[in-house]
């Protein structure tokens, strides 16, 4: 069996085209949130250059994308950084220069897998350990090494993140470094996506650190700044490169693809990415009220999740959940859902709001899993979200109130349809999954 079948090593089918658009992931969680004024002018202000910004990135950005880094303990020298117009082509370059097939965690982000799906690589989906989402388990990510190299692949890159989505989990430092030792001791190339690093919910206790920090000679870190820093009007990213000759080769090959394929960041994205960098108090001020916002209703929505017969991991950083209603099966397919697509069809229908399935983050089609964000839990106005913004009790502003009420109304809809439902013997409790007891 080729590498190139996509049920070898543990992957999955893909879901009929008929049944939604999968090559075609959900964006980020959106922040829900008004745009910081400061930003919004100097947005404004830059509009008005007539000149195009440099491939890679101004000096002026990479700057302050090297300070960024100085900060979280990771020293960057201007010329191994670039950025791009979003992670997904910098992703795409990233993955053009290094060549060979790719490993992800199970699940991973959805915007991962369609950069390699495009240059007509190899993907192979890795399980992650119980305890946390992001990386994959040593032994299956070995397991997986051997048999593509039995089968003629050319296993060359693990893709992994430090606070992941679509779990809303943060890997314990252990867990991290023995994944990425199992990929260097293989010979692979690590792509660290540390998109949400700068959203960890404060009071949980969660100790982050980069994979760069323990391997420096063999990961590449890279930060979609709409995670922390930028509305998704405004897509920017920078990456960092290994200290290396080989991290040089691989900085040099990745802005000879975006060059030659235009992905060039507009004056004004460049300008309010090398603001955000540069974190002044008012953008460090927005980042942190807005990850204890977030961080207060995601773990709200985790507490209606459980009260409903719903399973969930604690979320420890983002503006998200992930959610497994196993539990909830029998009831779910009196209402017709059987699978990720239609659970997600029926939950968007019934929240008023987006509820893409696990299928889309290269989840298991079968299981009945799907990412709740918060964004959408802080109000509909702009009004109303400004309000959760600056309020020190958020959870008990009405419209708060009513969008948790929603979400907490609709899962007790479909338990109800079918009378008591029992999480006893579910496996994804067993898992890493948690339930109340």
């Amino acid at each position: 069996m080729r590498p190139s079948d996509p049920t070898a090593h543990g992957a999955r089918r893909p879901v009929r085209e008929s049944r939604g658009p999968v090559r075609y992931g959900p964006p980020l969680p959106e922040p829900g949130l008004p745009v910081l004024p400061e930003l919004a002018g100097v947005v404004a202000s830059a509009a008005g250059r007539p000149h195009a910004e440099p491939p890679g990135g101004s000096p002026a950005l990479l700057e302050a994308a090297r300070g960024y880094w100085q900060r979280r303990g990771l020293a960057a020298e201007r010329g191994r950084l670039i950025a791009a117009p979003g992670g997904a082509p910098l992703l795409l370059a990233l993955t053009a220069a290094l060549g060979g097939d790719v490993l992800v965690p199970r699940p991973c982000p959805a915007w991962w897998v369609p950069q390699a799906r495009l240059l007509g690589r190899d993907v192979f989906h890795v399980p992650t350990p119980a305890e946390c989402g992001g990386v994959p388990d040593p032994y299956a990510l070995l397991e997986t090494v051997r048999r593509v190299r039995a089968e003629g692949g050319n296993p060359r890159l693990l893709v992994l993140s430090v606070a992941d989505d679509p779990t809303a989990t943060v890997p314990p430092p252990e867990v991290l470094h023995e994944a990425v030792e199992a990929a260097v001791g293989e010979g692979l190339h690590v792509v660290s996506d540390e998109t949400w690093r700068d959203t960890l919910h404060p009071g949980a206790d969660t100790v982050l650190f980069s994979p760069a920090e323990m391997f420096p000679a063999h990961v590449t870190v890279l930060t979609e700044l709409t995670g922390a820093f930028l509305p998704p009007s405004l897509p920017a990213a920078c990456a960092r490169f290994p200290p290396t000759a080989r991290g040089d080769r691989l900085a040099a090959r990745a802005l000879d693809f975006l060059t030659a394929t235009g992905a060039v960041l507009a004056a004004p994205v460049a300008a309010a990415a090398t603001y955000v960098l540069n974190e002044s108090d008012d953008v460090t001020e927005r980042r942190t009220a807005a990850a204890r916002l977030h961080a207060l209703v995601a773990a709200a929505a985790h507490g209606v999740v459980l009260g409903h017969g719903g399973l969930a991991r604690p979320p420890r950083a983002g503006r998200h959940l992930y959610v497994d209603l196993a539990p909830l099966r029998h009831p779910l397919a009196a209402h017709g859902v059987s699978d990720a697509q239609d659970l997600e069809d029926l939950l968007t229908e019934l929240l008023g709001m987006p509820a893409p399935g696990g299928h889309r983050f290269g989840d298991d089609p079968a299981a009945l899993r799907f990412r709740l964000s918060t964004g959408p839990l802080l109000g509909s106005t702009p009004e109303e979200r400004g309000a959760s913004l600056t309020s020190s009790a958020p959870l008990e502003l009405p419209h708060v109130v009513r969008q948790l009420t929603v979400v907490g109304s609709a899962l007790e809809d479909l338990r109800a349809s079918v009378g008591p439902v029992s999480t006893e013997g579910s496996t994804a409790a067993g898992e890493g999954w948690e339930s109340e007891r």
